[in-house]
């Protein structure tokens, strides 16, 4: 019990700073980049910017504004914990934007644009890793793709094609194509933050000789394989082991020489994983 609530204070406070470090860099991303050149990104922080540049209202009011109904649809599709987490984020970076003394670091527009979002993006990803979000638009996303046809990465696409249009017409062509670079600089940060460098990807392979191949990725490469019985449905039907097994990036390579070796005609797919909890891969990287 003791162990278990030691456990838990730890993880909480993991995710204090993990939110914490989160939203400085956000915060440092629009102080320093993004709010002195009318620069703008995507998603519901594009939106609080674009607002912003072209009323005038201060962007910490903004954020928070149009951050509640999002907050109360992650309370709704995600949980208490969730909602109350990203309302307490939502909430600091808005003071944060007022009390930290962060000043334009270059006046370039593409170093502007990249490390805007950069910053920006960093922010989200360690937000996520927190467990909350400082920019509702994935909640929103998930919730219209639980009710429609669309999946949550079209509905993001189409969501930032009108922020980007209407950037266009209202703050000029140049500007919407520097907030296409900025929301890209932070999508590729979100995607390192949050799953890491190193990225996984699942290996399924359909082999007459699977049991040389097997052994080469159990006893060479050190990864555990799963063995699922199967049946061959084109041409003649027979009982054969489709093999699977879980590599990172850098392994791929090395495993796809070593079954064009043994056997050229296999059928291979491999898949990205974006996490993996235990198993061989994790247990082997431990040791290093």
């Amino acid at each position: 019990m003791q162990s278990h609530f030691k456990s838990k204070n730890a993880r909480s406070l993991k995710d204090f700073l993990l939110i914490t470090c989160g939203v400085v860099s956000a915060c440092f991303g629009l102080k320093s980049f993004l709010i002195p050149s009318g620069f703008i990104d995507g998603g519901v922080t594009g939106i609080s910017l674009l607002i912003s540049t072209l009323t005038g209202w201060k962007l910490s009011y903004l954020i928070v504004l149009i951050n509640v109904p999002f907050i109360i649809l992650g309370y709704r599709q995600i949980g208490k914990a969730f909602a109350f987490k990203t309302a307490l984020a939502i909430t600091a970076l808005a003071i944060f934007l007022v009390v930290l003394p962060f000043k334009p670091v270059t006046h370039v527009p593409l170093l502007i644009a990249f490390f805007g979002g950069f910053f920006l993006g960093g922010g989200i990803g360690l937000a996520m890793r927190g467990g909350c979000v400082i920019d509702g638009t994935e909640v929103l996303a998930l919730y219209i793709s639980r009710n429609s046809m669309l999946t949550v990465g079209n509905i993001i696409l189409v969501l930032n094609i009108f922020i980007f249009s209407f950037a266009a017409i209202f703050l000029g062509m140049e500007t919407a194509m520097y907030a296409i670079l900025t929301y890209l600089s932070a999508t590729k940060t979100i995607d390192f933050v949050v799953n890491g460098l190193e990225q996984y990807t699942g290996v399924t392979i359909i082999s007459d000789k699977s049991d040389e191949i097997k052994e080469y990725v159990i006893g060479t490469m050190k990864r555990g394989v799963t063995v699922y019985k199967g049946e061959g449905g084109y041409g003649i039907k027979k009982d054969i082991d489709i093999l699977y097994t879980v590599l990172t990036k850098l392994e791929i390579g090395k495993l796809q020489t070593e079954i064009r070796n043994i056997d050229p005609d296999a059928f291979v797919v491999q898949q990205q994983i974006a996490d993996i909890k235990g198993g061989v891969v994790l247990k082997r990287q431990a040791l290093h």
